[in-house]
């Protein structure tokens, strides 16, 4: 038998799994689950939220009919122990529900933040990967730049983009779209 832990209610001795989020609180944290293990990131920052909402506005204003376009926190359930919350998602309708998304979005975009970094390169992306996500983009805000793969054949990802500064990356999935990695987090005020 689980023990709880006393600050939220968790299960100790256990691997977390999608219904114990609903006992997280409300504290301006994300809080995820990989494997069965919790991950928790502080509040972002200005420049990784003007990256969001600008990339989120460029892919809403592109994007077709039969897809939606989301900002974290959204879930993503890719498994009972391991739901993430890309900070840009595009998911076909049908597969969302008013709670979730449950399978592979066909776009998962990280914006990268120094506490998340490492995971958003590696173990993010791998999961991603494993479900079958058909892109999965990684913006750093601080460089400013932006780096795309697509899921080949042989199920691994392979690079299509990588651009810094003002270059532009023409992208064709899910679906069309320019991205210029200066214009995501530039001062518009300057």
């Amino acid at each position: 038998m689980a023990t709880m832990t006393a600050a939220t209610g968790l299960p100790w001795g256990r691997p977390l799994v999608r219904d114990d989020l609903d006992r997280m609180p409300d504290d301006g944290h994300r809080y995820e689950l990989l494997d069965g293990s919790l991950l928790v990131s502080p509040a972002p920052r200005m420049r990784h939220q003007r990256a969001v909402t600008r990339l989120w506005r460029l892919l809403d204003d592109a994007c077709p009919a039969d897809l939606e376009v989301f900002v974290a926190p959204f879930d993503v359930v890719l498994a009972a122990d391991t739901v993430l919350l890309p900070d840009v998602l595009v998911a076909r309708r049908p597969d969302l529900t008013e709670r979730d998304l449950s399978g592979a979005p066909v776009l998962a975009v990280e914006v990268l933040s120094p506490s998340s970094r490492l995971i958003d390169l590696t173990v993010k992306r791998d999961r991603f990967r494993a479900a079958g996500t058909p892109s999965y983009w990684v913006v750093d805000p601080d460089e400013p730049s932006l780096t795309a793969w697509e899921l080949a054949a042989d199920g691994a990802y392979a690079e299509v983009a990588r651009v810094t500064g003002g270059e532009t990356a023409r992208l064709t999935r899910p679906y069309d779209v320019l991205v210029i990695p200066s214009a995501l987090v530039g001062d518009r005020g300057s």
